[in-house]
């Protein structure tokens, strides 16, 4: 599926980054957050900031054993705020046969789009200039978000990735983390910002290429906004979200 955003006036685009909501099902847990509290926070900024794209770089649902209530709950949130959303499913949330982004509720919402499921691994926003790739985790088992790179088509690209960094990682070493994510991964993506998820703390990483961890809104208690500008700059603020379940 490939979104069809409304014609833009030649202005900054402004993307919002986060990630690791974690959506549960807490029947039996009164005293948790289901992240439907963080996910709103989220959209709540995109709405405030005008975003043109919401990132979410995976680990968006804690697992795929959800009831169909909760399912259809987030899927009425996404549906609502009518903004264009980007989900890369991540060591939690992969893309298998029973995985949730396959429920009716979700598959049936317009702005919604779920790399590896409603889009092979890119997405196009043509009017916007703008490519979001990433590689969607397709199982539990352990891969590399960024072994292979993909060449720009648009003047904006923006990379999505779930794993680990390392600076220079030893990939023959075993035992070792899982979902790695290199230096030399990042500089040869070439994306304009690198929308990283797995790490509940916001943090910069990257030498000399730049990509950012939003971190979880609940540890983090914060989201990424990302403003690429029309002279070429690439700006990017922390937004303090509403304080969320869980938070210290």
């Amino acid at each position: 599926m490939t979104p069809r955003p409304t014609p833009q006036s030649d202005r900054d685009l402004v993307a919002v980054h986060s990630s690791d909501l974690h959506i549960d099902d807490i029947a039996n847990r009164p005293d948790a957050s289901d992240g439907l509290d963080m996910l709103t926070a989220v959209l709540t900024a995109g709405h405030k900031h005008q975003a043109d794209i919401i990132l979410l770089a995976g680990d968006t649902f804690e697992s795929h054993r959800l009831p169909p209530a909760l399912i259809e709950r987030t899927a009425a949130i996404f549906a609502d705020s009518q903004l264009a959303v980007a989900i890369l499913p991540g060591n939690h949330d992969p893309v298998i046969p029973e995985a949730v982004y396959h429920h009716r509720f979700l598959r049936e919402i317009d702005n919604l789009h779920v790399l590896g499921v409603t889009c092979p691994d890119a997405l196009l926003f043509p009017n916007l200039d703008l490519e979001i790739w990433g590689r969607p985790h397709l199982g539990y088992g352990d891969m590399l978000p960024f072994e292979r790179a993909r060449p720009r088509r648009t003047r904006w690209q923006i990379a999505m990735g779930h794993g680990h960094y390392e600076s220079a990682p030893d990939l023959t070493r075993h035992p070792r983390p899982s979902w790695l994510i290199s230096d030399a991964h990042l500089a040869d993506t070439a994306a304009d910002y690198i929308a990283l998820g797995h790490w509940n703390r916001a943090a910069k990483v990257g030498q000399p290429v730049t990509a950012y961890y939003s971190g979880s809104p609940d540890y983090a208690q914060s989201v990424n906004i990302v403003r690429l500008c029309q002279n070429g700059e690439v700006r990017v603020t922390r937004e303090p979200v509403p304080l969320v379940h869980g938070a210290d």
